[in-house]
């Protein structure tokens, strides 16, 4: 796993140079946040709990061959935009919670996994099933809100250490930082 801690610009400067009050925002330009990566996953951390009481802000690229696996949490809300790339998502309860292929779910109503491009939103509330894959042959990106902070990052952490040990995934130790970050997994987590 590597981990760069470039700067997120969380004091705004007067014109002067001098520092502006202790309720100013935050800037995070492009490039800016901390990053964790392996083979299986890059995320950058552009909101995190510390910043934020409601929601923890991520980029997240998705190499070829990443599934996420679905999922659902009790008590989290995620949103998730697609800026480049395509992925498969789910964002619905089916019909049957089959423990192989969500890619085949179905819902009561109908709908069924959708490909996902660039300007695609998805929001999840607590409670919903949900994935997404990359199945093409080159990455995707996307930005990931969650609320409330801090469960996905130090989540992110974790796993992105477990990934990054080499070969294949811990599927014992996956399942076991799950269940301490409300994650009830329903299909195995796959990367090539």
């Amino acid at each position: 796993m590597t981990a760069t801690n470039q700067p997120l610009l969380g004091t705004a400067t007067a014109v002067d140079g001098s520092p502006v009050g202790a309720a100013d925002g935050l800037l995070v330009p492009p490039g800016h946040g901390r990053v964790v990566e392996t083979p299986a996953q890059r995320v950058t951390f552009k909101v995190t709990g510390s910043h934020s009481r409601f929601t923890s802000t991520f980029e997240v690229e998705v190499p070829p061959g990443f599934d996420v696996g679905a999922h659902v949490h009790s008590r989290s809300e995620e949103l998730f935009y697609v800026l480049e790339g395509e992925l498969d998502v789910l964002a619905f309860e089916p019909l049957v919670r089959t423990p192989d292929n969500w890619q085949k779910w179905e819902s009561r109503s109908g709908n069924r996994v959708v490909r996902a491009t660039p300007g695609t939103v998805i929001v999840v509330p607590p409670g919903c099933p949900h994935a997404f894959a990359n199945p093409t042959g080159t990455a995707a990106k996307m930005f990931f809100q969650t609320s409330p902070p801090p469960d996905h990052e130090r989540y992110f952490e974790e796993l992105l250490e477990i990934l990054g040990s080499g070969g294949p995934p811990d599927l014992e130790a996956i399942e076991d930082l799950r269940k301490r970050y409300d994650i009830e997994q329903l299909t195995p987590l796959k990367h090539r």
